[in-house]
């Protein structure tokens, strides 16, 4: 019988986990090491795809504003029709807010996202003018990560093997540009 209950919960939980971004109690780097990028300050906006149920494409405007909080660590506010993301607690007043640093791993720059007491890592993508937010998925690693040093070998790890890094779907904002 606990086999059974065992492989009935496997792909369940498997399924839960996969549609997550990362999140961890620890960022790359204990603390921010690296000065803020000027030119990441301002509003950024995109439009990004609605997860729908129905195989329609929906796509509503999201923005994201960075200020500076330090030399090193930058303020950010998420706005937008963002309300997939209310059962996730981490929307007040329609916004998203928290703090970012960034920090560079084999040549890639992450963003160190802390909002609500826990740190999302992305990756940013530069093309020209736009810039591109991606949030690694939870299944990116299987490990139990201890500290910031851990997620940062594990990182270097991952970008080293995977073929393609396992961003997830619906925590990306790409092709993000700057406006007033």
């Amino acid at each position: 019988m606990r086999k059974i209950i065992i492989l009935f919960l496997l792909p369940v939980i498997s399924i839960v986990l996969w549609g997550c971004p990362y999140d961890s109690a620890y960022g790359i780097d204990e603390t921010a090491l690296e000065n803020i990028d000027e030119n990441l300050l301002g509003s950024w906006a995109t439009f990004v795809s609605k997860p729908t149920y129905d195989q329609q494409h929906v796509e509503d405007p999201v923005k994201i504003i960075f200020s500076k909080n330090t030399d090193l660590e930058y303020n950010i506010a998420i706005t937008g029709y963002i309300d997939e993301l209310k059962p996730y607690h981490v929307i007040t007043n329609d916004t998203i807010k928290g703090t970012a640093y960034i920090s560079t791993v084999s040549g890639t720059q992450f963003l160190n996202s802390f909002i609500k007491g826990r740190m999302y890592i992305a990756e940013i993508k530069r093309d020209k003018n736009n810039i591109s937010i991606l949030c690694l998925a939870e299944s990116f690693t299987v490990k139990f990560i201890k500290n910031s040093k851990e997620l940062r070998k594990e990182i270097e790890f991952y970008y080293k093997v995977a073929a393609t890094p396992r961003y997830d779907d619906f925590f990306v904002a790409k092709n993000l540009q700057k406006v007033n």
